[in-house]
C-alpha cells in the first residue's frame, strides 16, 4: 500500500505541475478596418453610439409593445436558448476527464469445466482443486481510471467547448438582432401599406367627384363622351391597385403574428385601425467601424468559431503523444455467498498505464492537418464576414440618406401636385383648359403620393437596417427577459 500511495501521489506532482498544452495558441486577430465610414452622416447623432433599444427612436407605443412580445414568444429566440444550452452541456461533457472515472461492478458466474479445475483464488498459496464439477463465483467491487492530460488534449477539448458555448450565445444574439429588425420592418410596412389605401381610397373619392363633374358637364352639352370614358378609365384604374395593397397589408398582419409565435390573423384587430407610419428621426448613429466588430453578433460568433477550430488543431496533436493513465481496483471474490464479505475475499490493485499510437497508417497526421484547414478555413470565413457586415453598414447609410432626400424632394411634388390638379380643374369648369389637363394633373397627383408614402416608410425602413448593420439591441435583452433600462448606450468591452 506504501507503494501505491508514493505512486498516487507521484501522479498528482505530475498533474499539478504540467502547464505544457500542444497546439497552437490562440490569439484573437486584429482584423484592419477603415477609421471612418465612407459615407459619413451629414447630420450625427449628439451621442456617437448606437441606442440599445433602438426601436424607440420612432415614438411609436405600438412596435415598442410588439418588439417586447417577440422577444418573449418568437420561436426562433427560443430554438436559439436551447441551443445555448446544448452547448453548456457539451462544454461540461469535454470537461469530464479531467477528473477520475468510477464504476461500481458485480457479477456472478456458475463454472463448470470436464477437466479438473483448480480456483483463481488461493488457499495458503496454493491453488485449490475444484474436481470435476460446478461451481460458483461471486465478484464485486469498484474500478477506477484516471487520464493524466500531460500533453493537454483535454485542456484544448475544454478550450473548444468554451468558445463554442460563447459562439452559441452570440447565434442568440444573431437571432434576436434578425427578431427586431424584422418586427420593426414589418410593422413600419404594415402601417406604409394602411398609408397607400387611404391614399388610394382618397384620390378614388376625388376621381369620382370628378367623374360625376364630367358627366354632369356632358349632360348639359358642355363635355364629349370621350371625357366621361376617360375619367371612368382613371376610376377603374386606381380601383384596381386596392386589391393588391389589401393583399400586401395582410400579408404583413400575418407575419408580424408569426414572428410573436401567434396564428396568422392574431394581430388582425390590434392593427386594423390606421396609424401613421412611424417617423425616421433627422439623426443618425455615428458608430465607429471599430464599433461593429464589438457590436455585431455575427461577426463575434465567427471569432469564436475561429477560436475553437484553432483549439481542435491542439486536441488532434495531442494524439501524437502517450497517454498516460492511473488505473486502480478494489472488491470482493469468492466461490461462496457466505464468504463473500469475509477478508480472505477481498482483493485490490493500483498502477500507471500507457498508450501511445505507434502505427495508424497516417490517420493522426492526416487528422491534424483536417484541424489546421479547418482552422484556416474559420480565420477566411471571419475575415469575409467583416468585409460583409461593414459594406452592409456603408450600403445601409448610403441608402438611408438618398432615400431620405428623395422623400423630401416627393413632398414637394405633392404640394405642386395638388395646386395643379386645383388649377386644372378650375380651368376645365370655366372652359378654359381640356379635361386631358385635369386627368394628367390628378394621375401625377396620384403617381407622386403613392411614392411620397412608399418613400417614407422606406426611410424608416432603411433605418431600421442600419441599426441592424451596426449591431445594436440585442444587449438589451438577458435570455428571455426584456431589459429594465431604456434608451442607453451599449457596448461590450
Amino acid at each position: 500500500m506504501k507503494g501505491a500511495g508514493r505512486l498516487m501521489a507521484t501522479a498528482l506532482i505530475v498533474v499539478a505541475t504540467y502547464g505544457c498544452a500542444v497546439g497552437p495558441n490562440y490569439h484573437p486577430p486584429a482584423p484592419e478596418v477603415p477609421v471612418d465610414w465612407s459615407e459619413s452622416p451629414s447630420k450625427p447623432a449628439s451621442s456617437n453610439r448606437t441606442q440599445v433599444l433602438w426601436w424607440q427612436v420612432f415614438n411609436d407605443p405600438e412596435l415598442d409593445s410588439l418588439v417586447e412580445r417577440a422577444v418573449r414568444a418568437n420561436l426562433g429566440v427560443r430554438l436559439a436558448e436551447a441551443r445555448v444550452r446544448e452547448a453548456r452541456a457539451w462544454r461540461r461533457i469535454a470537461a469530464a476527464p479531467l477528473w477520475p472515472s468510477l464504476d461500481a461492478t458485480g457479477s456472478y458466474t456458475r463454472l463448470w469445466q470436464d477437466e479438473d479445475l483448480f480456483s483463481p483464488l488461493s488457499a495458503g498459496g496454493q491453488p485449490v482443486l475444484l474436481g470435476q464439477q460446478p461451481q460458483n463465483l461471486f465478484q464485486a467491487g469498484f474500478d477506477a481510471s484516471w487520464e493524466l492530460d500531460v500533453f493537454g488534449g483535454t485542456r484544448r477539448s475544454i478550450e473548444a467547448a468554451r468558445a463554442e458555448l460563447e459562439g452559441a450565445r452570440y447565434q442568440r444574439a444573431d437571432v434576436l438582432l434578425t427578431l427586431l429588425a424584422e418586427v420593426a420592418r414589418n410593422y413600419i410596412e404594415l402601417r406604409g401599406f394602411q398609408k397607400l389605401l387611404d391614399v388610394t381610397q382618397n384620390n378614388l373619392v376625388a376621381q369620382h367627384d370628378t367623374l360625376e363633374l364630367t358627366r354632369a358637364r356632358y349632360e348639359g352639352g358642355l363635355a364629349s363622351d370621350l371625357d366621361v370614358a376617360r375619367a371612368e378609365g382613371q376610376v377603374e384604374a386606381t380601383e384596381s391597385q386596392i386589391p393588391a395593397l389589401e393583399t400586401s397589408y395582410k400579408e404583413a398582419v400575418h407575419r408580424l403574428s408569426v414572428l410573436l409565435d401567434d396564428p396568422p390573423g392574431a394581430l388582425g384587430v390590434e392593427v386594423a385601425t390606421p396609424a401613421p407610419i412611424p417617423a425616421a428621426p433627422p439623426e443618425l448613429p455615428t458608430d465607429l467601424p471599430s464599433d461593429v466588430l464589438r457590436q455585431r453578433p455575427d461577426l463575434r460568433r465567427a471569432e469564436r468559431r475561429l477560436a475553437a477550430a484553432t483549439a481542435r488543431v491542439g486536441v488532434a496533436t495531442a494524439d501524437l503523444y502517450p497517454k498516460f493513465y492511473l488505473v486502480g481496483g478494489a472488491g470482493l471474490e469468492s466461490l461462496s455467498a457466505s464468504d463473500f464479505f469475509t477478508s480472505s475475499s477481498k482483493l485490490w490493485s493500483i498502477g500507471p498505464s500507457i498508450i501511445w499510437p505507434i502505427l495508424r497508417g497516417g490517420q493522426i497526421v492526416a487528422t491534424i492537418e483536417v484541424r489546421d484547414a479547418q482552422a484556416q478555413q474559420a480565420l477566411i470565413s471571419y475575415r469575409q464576414a467583416i468585409l460583409d457586415a461593414l459594406e452592409e453598414v456603408e450600403n445601409a447609410l448610403v441608402a438611408y440618406t438618398r432615400e431620405r432626400n428623395r422623400f423630401e424632394a416627393l413632398t414637394e411634388a405633392v404640394a405642386s401636385n395638388n395646386r395643379a390638379v386645383t388649377l386644372a380643374t378650375q380651368l376645365y369648369t370655366s372652359g378654359l383648359s381640356d379635361f386631358l389637363n385635369v386627368l394628367d394633373a390628378q394621375r401625377n397627383l396620384v403617381q407622386t403620393e403613392r411614392e411620397q408614402a412608399q418613400s417614407e416608410a422606406a426611410t424608416a425602413v432603411d433605418l431600421v437596417a442600419l441599426y441592424k448593420a451596426l449591431g445594436g439591441g440585442w444587449e438589451a435583452f438577458a435570455p428571455g427577459q426584456l431589459a429594465s433600462s431604456r434608451g442607453s448606450a451599449a457596448h461590450l468591452s
